[in-house]
């Protein structure tokens, strides 16, 4: 039987495919252009794709293809419905990355918060070495402690990432971007009233028709000054041009793990603000940890020995 990973690339170089061997002939391809889908995929009875669109033209191609395994939670690249009448399975992976996302939520908050970057720089420039004194602290930060944190977008990822900064000691409120979630522990707030009183506010949702441009100038101009944005959701949720508008002209905090349009454009305008040091921009690493790829991979090949089963 053969296996073909079409996107093995996206999940890194040290990525251990090893385990996939055992169930037959596997072959990797780095990445796959849509017009190399149905050569790359042959006659694969199932393939492994991150990020390679599989439509109704490449599964009418490739009339062996049985199981899609898709390596990340997101299916919006798989026609669902066409394959369900193909009779091909598609498999995702939910659940394994919980732990990297909250933990490079965090990561960003921090980073602003203590502005890690001016200090760094402070250091590693010499300007301390010519300092009359023993601490320097131009640039104020505060505690998590006592502070209010807004989270949008409650699901699993969303409540590890509660329970985190109640730790720190952060009052904790949230938005359902579905208006579904519901939490005894938490208060669930509008988002007007999150953006116009929460120091924190991170954003743990999917792209869908409720949470595009969800955040964009008339929300972002409500923001406190000095409060921080993460958002290691979806690109889409955060209008990027809004943001770039507003950053420049209120004191605001942002870090950004995802963009509409992933990898970044040329000349994209958050490249271009006046105060960087009011931004972080990471690139789609958050769910990317060792143990996250690892744990990925397990559950990838769970679902082919479930498909192998049947």
């Amino acid at each position: 039987m053969k296996i073909v990973f079409l996107d093995a690339k996206t999940l890194g170089d040290d990525a251990d495919l090893s385990i996939f061997q055992q169930f037959g002939l596997f072959e990797t391809f780095a990445t796959t252009a849509l017009s190399q889908r149905v050569e790359h995929i042959g006659d694969a009875k199932i393939i492994l794709t991150n990020k390679v669109v599989i439509d109704k033209e490449v599964m009418d191609a490739c009339p062996n293809l049985g199981l899609i395994c898709i390596t990340a939670t997101g299916m919006n690249n798989v026609d669902l419905e066409y394959a369900k009448q193909k009779g091909i399975v598609v498999k995702n992976v939910a659940g394994y990355s919980t732990a990297s996302v909250a933990q490079t939520t965090f990561m960003l908050v921090l980073s602003l918060l203590e502005q890690c970057g001016y200090y760094d720089q402070f250091v590693k420039s010499g300007s301390w070495i010519k300092s009359p004194m023993y601490t320097h602290i131009d640039r104020p930060f505060w505690e998590l402690k006592g502070k209010r944190w807004g989270i949008i977008g409650f699901g699993t990822i969303g409540k590890e990432v509660a329970k985190i900064a109640s730790a720190f000691g952060s009052t904790v409120v949230f938005y359902s971007t579905s208006g579904a979630n519901s939490d005894s522990h938490y208060e669930r707030v509008s988002l007007d009233v999150m953006m116009q009183t929460c120091d924190v506010i991170s954003i743990h949702a999917p792209l869908n028709e409720n949470t595009k441009n969800l955040i964009a100038k008339e929300q972002l101009t409500m923001m406190k000054k000095g409060a921080i944005l993460v958002n290691v959701g979806r690109g889409g949720i955060v209008n990027e041009d809004d943001l770039r508008e507003v950053i420049d002209t209120k004191e605001i905090y942002v870090g950004l793990d995802v963009l509409a349009v992933e990898p970044m454009v040329e000349h994209h305008p958050l490249l271009h603000v006046k105060h960087p040091e009011r931004l972080i921009i990471t690139p789609h690493i958050a769910w990317a940890s060792i143990e996250a790829r690892t744990e990925l991979m397990r559950q990838v090949g769970e679902n082919i020995k479930e498909f192998l089963r049947q």
